[in-house]
């Protein structure tokens, strides 16, 4: 019932998101999306419940437990989806990819540190130890779904309110990543920067489609409804990758020491591992026509929207309280450099859509990739550009080359590194894309000036 009470509290936070979008002139010119909306009302919504003991029958710890859920959920779909061989082929597609894939992994490696040595001003004062301010990256880079579970895995280790702390990060990602992004969108198309801008029409910027509006049809079925409804095929399938993503968890955790711990503890990961598998399987026997991109991208938004309002609804200001000041000076200084570095570097890729390139990559490096293609979408309203499809394409170069960074800072919070060694590697893993991004070309001249 707690988490139904869960479900159904975010479910009237999104409706309301929607509500304020439509009809607060602010939000409906930031374009700011209805589930960052709900999740600001629902965080204030339920500190203040807090605050004044009202029992809502739930508390958010339950939200917690629903963003990792549906993290998993999320991977899984996005797994299952066909990969579209077309937009490979356009020119600089790789490039692209690549190069949003090594600056992301810049950051993933640049913030860490930033944040850990931030805790060395405010230690003695608030006696936050340097592995809360290596959380910042799960959250920025990553968003809320690994903020919960690497936060998780920390928390294994001793580390009392990683996850809440993560979170908080996670949140103020979001807001950073509309704060500035938006008005670095609209200072781009007043400067001419964006080539295939056109202007918004009245129903992306109210946020909904009125009846004389709704021509797209949302799915096609795969299944006679009479039998099994398309809808209920695609979740079973999900939910068939969700019980093979344990039996994966349960070998990684035969491997000894906190490897094993972490890798088993990866849920999402092997999510996609088991997805792989059954779609490997499905095209082997002709049977993949069963599975609709176009409805499995609908359950992927689904799960993506409930994701990010239940992670700001997961928030428990009592918990953070007495670090506040740190998380918000390590949020605030590290958003600045995420600026810097995607502002700095994304200009210098080399294509003629630059600037589409790195206002996605800002969105992925402060909150998740979906809020990179949303302020693409401002500037490409009708993607005639690979700048949206590079995000994605870009995931496989981060989800490899980010890992000597979570190794080691999950070693430091089991204790296996210490913190000097810790600081070094991943100084060390800094130099080493730096020198990448030159050597392959992504580091060359600006294209495009902003001022």
């Amino acid at each position: 019932m707690s988490v139904m009470i869960a479900f159904g509290l975010a479910s009237i936070m999104l409706l309301l998101g929607v509500i304020c979008r439509a009809k607060v002139p602010f939000l409906r010119n930031m374009l700011v999306p209805s589930a960052v909306i709900a999740g600001i009302i629902g965080v204030a919504f339920m500190n203040i419940c807090d605050y004044f003991g009202l029992n809502l029958g739930t508390d958010s710890s339950w939200f917690t437990q629903i963003v990792n859920q549906l993290f998993i959920v999320s991977f899984i779909s996005l797994t299952l989806m066909s990969a579209k061989e077309s937009d490979t082929t356009k020119k600089g597609f790789f490039k692209g990819a690549w190069a949003i894939g090594i600056i992301w992994c810049l950051l993933f490696t640049i913030t860490p540190i930033i944040g850990s040595l931030l805790t060395f001003i405010f230690g003695e004062s608030y006696s936050i130890s340097p592995i809360y301010g290596m959380l910042i990256q799960f959250a920025f880079c990553m968003g809320p779904g690994q903020s919960t579970t690497y936060g998780g895995i920390i928390e294994g280790y001793g580390w009392d309110s990683a996850v809440m702390v993560a979170l908080t990060f996670s949140s103020l990602g979001f807001i950073v990543a509309y704060l500035i992004g938006i008005p670095a969108a609209k200072r781009g198309i007043k400067k001419g920067l964006a080539k295939h801008n056109s202007s918004l029409d009245e129903s992306v910027l109210r946020g909904y489609l009125k009846e004389e509006e709704q021509t797209a049809r949302m799915k096609k079925d795969t299944t006679v409804n009479s039998n099994i409804e398309s809808m209920a095929f695609h979740f079973a399938i999900i939910g068939l990758c969700y019980i093979m993503a344990i039996g994966i968890s349960k070998l990684f955790a035969l491997i000894p020491g906190y490897i094993g711990t972490s890798f088993s503890s990866l849920m999402f990961l092997n999510g996609m591992y088991a997805a792989y598998i059954v779609k490997f399987i499905m095209k082997k026997l002709g049977i993949d026509y069963f599975l609709n991109d176009d409805l499995q991208n609908k359950i992927t938004g689904w799960s993506a929207d409930y994701l990010v309002v239940c992670s700001f609804m997961a928030v428990s200001i009592k918990v953070v309280s007495k670090w506040l000041v740190p998380i918000f000076a390590i949020a605030a200084v590290c958003a600045c450099v995420s600026a810097v570095v995607c502002f700095y570097f994304g200009k210098r890729t080399g294509s003629s859509y630059d600037f589409e390139r790195t206002l996605g990559l800002f969105g992925m490096a402060t909150g998740t990739a979906p809020s990179g293609i949303s302020l693409i979408r401002i500037v490409d309203p009708d993607f005639k550009t690979t700048a949206a499809v590079e995000l994605g394409a870009s995931n496989p170069f981060c989800n490899v080359f980010n890992i000597p960074v979570y190794i080691m800072i999950l070693g430091y919070a089991a204790g296996s590194f210490t913190y000097t060694t810790t600081m070094a590697v991943l100084a060390g893993m800094m130099l080493v894309f730096l020198i990448v991004l030159k050597a392959t070309g992504c580091w060359g001249k600006k294209t495009y000036t902003l001022k």
